[in-house]
């Protein structure tokens, strides 16, 4: 099963690092149902969702908020 790239927000953990995450949803989801969504790192690393902006590294268990979005006005 494919996933196709829907997202993309940065997110920071407690240390203050900053994380690209990229967010995907099947490309065939099953009929009547709702598109899975999953979470990944750029570089790879598997991304669960806690709440609409907290989310868990799985592989290490850090907790990373959302950054909010800035719009940026020329």
């Amino acid at each position: 099963m494919a996933a196709v790239l829907v997202g993309q927000f940065h997110a920071r953990d407690a240390e203050g690092r900053i994380y690209s995450v990229h967010e995907f949803h099947d490309s065939t989801p099953s009929a009547g149902s709702a598109p899975v969504t999953t979470y990944k790192l750029a570089i790879g690393d598997r991304v669960n969702k806690l709440d609409e902006n907290e989310f868990q590294l799985v592989q290490t268990g850090v907790t990373l908020t959302r950054e909010p979005e800035t719009n940026v006005v020329s």
